[in-house]
């Protein structure tokens, strides 16, 4: 199609833009599109068009400065996400079905910058315009570009065709020449998998082809012995990291990046035994996902990406969970609750990463919204292939009721009545350092149907551990997980950094307990002295209440507090009838928060204080122990 034609279409694709997009896009497309799930397919092509008019926004139109311009500016990062060049592909998809100029045009820009500043000779793209940075990075914006060019391809003139399909091919050289499934992190080994069976079909070149049924085979041993959960989100990924014996397992690199890339190989080579695995793994990472789309990524190794809808630079989860629905209508119902909740956090066009950054004042980053736009056109691109996805079977969290304990990450889940929690011992860390995620057999979320996420954890110290993809944390650091705490000579001793903890559930008809053993101690793992330091916590869930028993037999000479931060935007109402009691109104009900001992509310400069992991606000409630008292007890209710 010829710049002169899409001015025409334009004429006539402005009408369009009045109605659904789901009537726009199927109006525009030269396919004709399977008529299911017609809701989906609205919410999915909406929201494609509101990210793709964002990033065109904030994209850099400056032709006298080469080094920026075409590239889009991030509202958050004083640095251009290399990555952005991701964009050419829901960008020209746009062009495709609208007719609109802009969109061919942002994405010609997109690639000119990326040809301008992140890319090398070897054929790799960087992570930022330094050519030492990381470039195995490559690999995401091959599928990008190939996937642009082999749906989308005709949009573009002769030329510049010709000169993308070269530049694919000397980045699929350099992933063919580089990748291995145990080079670095499993995401880029997993992910290689069906970038080269991709760029192999489309290039018709067999080395491609063959190395990806051959990484396909090298990933099949990558899945956990009892629940198949995908490891390798660690370094050295193949070695067991922890004391218990346990592999780095991330939920948000799985479900938003490899599972992807793995169902779309898997799906696409018509591989049964991958199929298998992957039916499997993904019914186990599914426990995870919270009755509102969330994806429990509060123990996973990389938490320090966790967004709440996902991991700050992957895709998204909707490919991999969507393209299954066949074998099980629940993968579905992910997929659009998980769509439903990006929509949530959504403004202006751009991805916030967490449902806080706005009612804290947080700006976008902008990668988010270039690298999860890919996901949806791939639905779009793919939605003949699709079977009918909806919400009619319910998540297993919804349904969920008891207590269901994962061996392989020393992990339980919970839930009785409305209340859906998680206890965490986990053990393997992604880098050794002051840093932990959720576990010491911390309650690393609590969930209410009524009233929605109550508690969450956060990092123990956050660290910016990829530099150009995390935001600084505005403000105060201060720990969102629940915990146990004191301070020795200005040392924090707290649970959270008690890798040994242990982890017994009990169950009966009137409610479910879990009891954790742990000790107090620094993030060097260091256990506090002449004070309190061995603790039991005690999670009591009924369909009343959750009550949390902190107990020690040792004798506390330091003070020593419960840390419950609550999770609550600016503006909700906080009240304390009474020393021991604090409420907080939520627009579905009032939560109260009672103890045996009375409650503070720590100072805050704002009005609540802010963690970018996994994006919320809380407010700060602290329990003392009393003098010479070795229990306290905190009681949850929901009214």
């Amino acid at each position: 199609m010829k710049r002169k034609d899409f001015v025409q279409l334009s004429a006539l694709g402005g009408l369009g833009l009045t109605l659904p997009s789901v009537t726009l896009l199927n109006s525009c497309s030269d396919k004709t599109a399977a008529a299911h799930s017609l809701e989906f397919k609205n919410l999915t092509s909406t929201l494609l068009k509101d990210w793709c008019d964002g990033m065109i926004r904030v994209q850099i139109n400056n032709p006298s400065d080469l080094e920026e311009h075409g590239a889009m500016g991030c509202p958050a990062c004083s640095h251009i996400h290399g990555r952005c060049m991701d964009a050419v592909y829901p960008f020209l998809y746009m062009a495709d079905v609208t007719g609109h100029t802009k969109y061919l045009d942002a994405a010609v820009l997109v690639m000119d910058w990326a040809e301008n500043n992140v890319s090398q000779e070897n054929g790799s793209w960087t992570v930022v315009s330094n050519p030492k940075s990381w470039k195995g990075i490559t690999v995401f914006g091959a599928i990008a570009l190939a996937e642009a060019l082999h749906y989308h391809g005709h949009v573009l003139d002769k030329e510049r065709h010709a000169a993308w399909t070269n530049r694919l091919e000397k980045a699929a050289n350099y992933v063919y020449d580089t990748f291995t499934i145990d080079f670095t992190n499993i995401n880029y080994g997993g992910t290689a998998i069906y970038g080269l069976s991709l760029i192999g079909h489309l290039l018709k070149n067999e080395k491609f082809l063959k190395k990806s049924k051959e990484l396909a085979e090298g990933v099949k041993s990558y899945f956990t012995a009892n629940e198949d959960l995908l490891f390798g989100e660690c370094k050295p990924h193949a070695k067991k990291l922890s004391a218990k014996g346990l592999h780095g397992v991330d939920l948000g690199y799985n479900v938003e990046e490899t599972l992807n890339s793995l169902v779309m190989y898997a799906l696409k080579e018509k591989d049964d035994e991958l199929i298998q695995i992957l039916t499997k793994s993904l019914n186990s990472h599914l426990e995870f996902m919270l009755p509102d789309g969330a994806w429990d990524n509060s123990w996973g190794t990389r938490q320090y990406k966790w967004s709440y809808w996902g991991s700050r630079t992957c895709d998204g989860s909707q490919p991999a969970f969507a393209m299954m629905a066949h074998i099980n209508p629940a993968f579905g119902t992910a997929a659009i609750k998980n769509t439903e909740l990006l929509k949530r956090c959504t403004a202006q066009g751009l991805i916030h990463g967490g449902p806080h950054y706005i009612s804290h004042g947080i700006p976008p980053c902008v990668h988010h919204t270039f690298t999860h736009a890919k996901p949806l056109t791939a639905l779009l691109d793919h939605w003949e292939q699709l079977s009918e996805v909806n919400t009619n079977t319910i998540l297993p969290r919804v349904t969920a009721d008891g207590v269901k304990n994962f061996k392989d990450l020393d992990v339980s889940l919970f839930a009785k009545g409305d209340w859906r929690g998680t206890i965490s011992a986990y053990d393997a860390i992604y880098k050794d350092g002051d840093y932990r995620q959720a576990t010491g057999g911390a309650l690393s979320v609590l969930y209410h149907n009524k009233v929605g996420l109550l508690c969450t954890a956060s990092m123990a110290i956050y660290k910016m551990v990829e530099a150009y993809n995390q935001q600084p944390n505005p403000g105060e650091d201060f720990a969102l997980t629940p915990r146990v705490e004191t301070f020795k000579d200005d040392v924090w001793y707290s649970n959270i950094f008690d890798r040994a903890a242990t982890i017994h559930s009990e169950e009966n008809d009137i409610d479910i307990r879990l009891l954790a053993k742990s000790a107090l101690k620094n993030k060097s793992n260091e256990i506090v002295t002449e004070t309190a330091s061995d603790f039991e916590l005690s999670y009591q869930c009924s369909n009343d209440s959750l009550r949390i028993i902190a107990k020690t037999d040792q004798s506390i000479t330091e003070p020593t507090a419960f840390v419950l931060p609550m999770v609550s935007p600016t503006g909700e109402k906080v009240a304390q009838p009474n020393p021991n009691e604090i409420t907080i109104q939520k627009p579905e009900g009032l939560v109260s928060i009672k103890a045996s001992v009375p409650l503070k509310l720590k100072d805050t400069q704002k009005e609540r204080i802010f963690n970018m992991v996994p994006g919320v606000e809380v407010v700060p409630i602290i329990a003392y122990f009393k003098d010479k008292s070795q229990e306290l007890e905190i009681r949850i209710k929901v009214a």
